[in-house]
């Protein structure tokens, strides 16, 4: 099925060993030593920020930071990593010499200092042992593929969203965070905000009755295999055209690409369906308590998509039909006794026999400040976090699938337990597309 490429075993279980040994090593480490082997050591000077002295957390509570690709999206999720007391932001990993200078100079600020480090090669970022986390904010294209060579090289990830472009790289991601014990957490922040939160959990304590029907706000799933005409690339150190693309098939550069402009072009984006269904599929998923498995039927339905659960209960993806005054990201929840919506707008409707159950709530879909905060929560207690791996593979394959029945105009089976399509040879080679070398992972 699958263009993902799987190393021999005993390579496998080699590299695990030294991940475990070097993700363990520093925090852990200086947990153990520093109050009891530093303290005991004179007369080595100890700087009092480093033992936790004049309200500096100790170096044993720091989280140590890593950007890789951060834009627009990443920075405003940078600036709430980087306004939590633990958290040390140490470099930045670009293809763009802008991007990573304004990086650099945003840390730089924040801390009074010049050691914000500064790559261009994902590999050199990876491999610094004191990094103990990754923000991975690239376009994507990249979200897979960073989030694994991350999880080979030992570091807890924080992924913007989509996490995958296909089934495969969806079942990829999840193996391999689970193989190798990162903690990981997908930017579907919409797990932890608070009127979505509320909503859900009515939702499971059985306000609306029996679940019937779940609805997701998506959008246009159309996408162009057009390409822009090539223009003249720019130096590499400027921008690395080449590891702009990673995964990706060859393609001319264009500059409209590297600011921003690739979606809706197939080879870099996959489509509306995957754009917000990753945020309120996923929520739907949540409410259904179906976080381990997805719908086994699509059917696709002008723009949107009717999927069915095992369990009976309908998913529809849809992008019309929503009030206006729950702003976007919206989902729809449906039961014998009542039904319930909501959106960024942090607004919420509800049927007539539910109106006592009506709250208010400030803040908006799009703010990461408490997704961050479960993150760092478990990176420190090594719990697992709301958009853990396997729950946004499974939701993120609901959308994967949503999209090829749509691109083939007809209704398919899906067997969640085998990952494929039933009876239908060419929507399951549609579960994959092919990866460019040298970054088949």
């Amino acid at each position: 099925m699958s263009s993902i490429e799987i190393m021999p075993l005993d390579q496998l279980i080699s590299e695990e060993m030294a991940v475990k040994r070097t993700s363990v090593s520093r925090r852990q480490f200086l947990k153990a030593t520093v109050p009891a082997g530093a303290l005991a050591s004179a007369p080595l000077i100890i700087p009092g920020s480093a033992l936790g002295k004049n309200g500096a957390l100790p170096a044993s509570e720091r989280i140590v930071l890593g950007g890789i690709g951060i834009g627009s999206r990443g920075g405003l999720v940078l600036s709430s990593f980087m306004s939590q007391p633990e958290i040390q932001f140490v470099a930045i990993c670009d293809i763009r010499a802008e991007r990573r200078d304004a990086i650099k100079t945003k840390a730089d600020e924040k801390y009074g200092n010049k050691d914000c480090a500064k790559y261009s090669n994902i590999h050199e970022i990876l491999a610094r042992p004191d990094i103990d986390a990754v923000l991975i904010a690239t376009g994507d294209r990249w979200h897979t593929t960073a989030s694994i060579l991350a999880a080979r090289a030992g570091k807890d990830i924080y992924c913007e969203k989509p996490c995958s472009m296909t089934i495969a790289e969806s079942l990829a991601l999840a193996d391999t965070v689970r193989r190798f014990g990162c903690v990981y957490q997908a930017g579907t922040q919409r797990r932890n905000v608070a009127n979505f939160t509320y909503v859900i959990g009515l939702v499971h304590g059985g306000t609306l009755g029996k679940l019937q029907t779940v609805h997701a706000n998506t959008q246009d799933p159309k996408v162009t295999h057009n390409w822009l005409p090539a223009q003249p690339e720019p130096p590499k150190d400027v921008v690395d055209w080449d590891a702009w693309l990673g995964p990706c098939p060859w393609r001319p550069f264009h500059s409209d690409y590297v600011r921003g402009r690739w979606r809706g072009y197939f080879d870099f984006h996959g489509g509306g369906i995957l754009e917000w269904g990753s945020h309120t599929v996923d929520l739907c998923q949540w409410a259904n308590k179906a976080d381990n498995s997805a719908p086994v039927e699509y059917e696709p339905q002008g723009k949107d998509v009717i999927c069915l659960y095992a369990n009976g209960v309908k998913l529809v993806m849809r992008e019309g039909g929503w009030q206006k005054d729950l702003g976007t990201c919206c989902v729809r929840f449906e039961g014998d006794s009542g039904w319930i919506e909501t959106g960024d707008f942090a607004r919420m409707n509800l049927s007539d026999n539910l109106k006592d159950k009506h709250k208010t709530f400030t803040e908006r879909g799009t703010t990461p400040d408490g997704h961050v905060r479960d993150f760092l929560n478990c990176v420190k207690s090594r719990a697992t976090p709301r958009s853990n791996a396997d729950a946004t593979s499974q939701s993120h394959i609901a959308c994967h699938a949503a999209y090829i029945a749509w691109q083939l105009g007809r209704k398919l089976k899906y067997d969640p337990v085998k990952n494929e399509f039933v009876g239908d040879a060419e929507a399951n080679r549609m579960r994959s597309r092919a990866i460019r070398e040298p970054w088949r992972v």
